[in-house]
């Protein structure tokens, strides 16, 4: 019996975890688009889940800013402004420039190319799945950075602001292709972290969040709406 019990609390955990990186993909890919009114009955037709996983789901996105609660209303798709653009790639700035300066003489030269040439081959402009895979990438090409700076609590704040910018970057993406421009950047800032110039290191990827900033900014303003974005919800088979 108790065997029993942990299996079918495993299998709750897996269907859980399934749910949560399906309405996850949604909401960055913003084929849920920000700001709309979501319930725990239709993302469950929607993504074919029962109700227990999709609510064990949305708490989850609620930590991780994505979805708000509604009294009495349901959920809501977290809002996409210009305040928390800029908010996030200020502070995302700050964090990252440090961690180069610190890392800098300090890295696994191998790992960052590996991960840069990674980076380089994931993406298709165009395409929802591709940029996931390649932001994801490029996610941990900066934290494999921030790690060899040696503070553990930068790494964690910066990791909690990348995941937060990836929807933010999936927008910018999805209006214009920088995969070359953010390739090249890494090239540049691969070869100041292994020869040791801490102060290029800091300035180099100060300059390539700044980029990344005004890649999200000029397409939210470019677009009437980002609902508009051309990106659809694909039902789970």
């Amino acid at each position: 019996m108790s065997s029993q019990i942990v299996s079918l609390e495993e299998n709750v955990e897996r269907l859980s975890d399934r749910a949560y990186e399906a309405v996850r993909h949604a909401i960055l890919t913003c084929a849920l688009p920000p700001a709309a009114a979501i319930s725990e009955a239709q993302l469950a037709r929607d993504f074919n889940f029962g109700k227990a996983p999709i609510r064990a789901a949305l708490a989850r996105l609620a930590q991780d800013r994505l979805v708000t609660a509604q009294a009495r209303k349901g959920w809501r798709v977290a809002p996409v402004t210009l305040r928390d653009v800029r908010d996030i790639f200020e502070l995302r700035e700050l964090l990252e420039a440090e961690a180069a300066r610190l890392a800098a003489g300090q890295v696994d030269a191998a790992e960052l190319s590996r991960l840069d040439k990674a980076c380089a081959i994931s993406y298709v402009p165009g395409d929802a799945d591709s940029a996931e895979r390649f932001l994801a990438t490029n996610r941990e090409f900066h934290l494999a950075i921030a790690r060899r700076a040696g503070n553990g609590r930068l790494e964690a704040a910066l990791e909690q602001l990348l995941r937060e910018s990836e929807r933010l970057l999936h927008i910018g993406l999805a209006l214009r292709d920088r995969t070359e421009e953010i390739c090249h950047e890494h090239e540049e800032l691969i070869d100041a972290l292994v020869s040791g110039d801490s102060a290029g290191a800091a300035r180099i990827a100060a300059a390539q969040v700044r980029e990344a900033h005004a890649m999200v900014r000029d397409a939210i303003l470019a677009s009437d709406h980002v609902t508009d974005l051309p990106i659809r919800l694909e039902r789970r088979p």
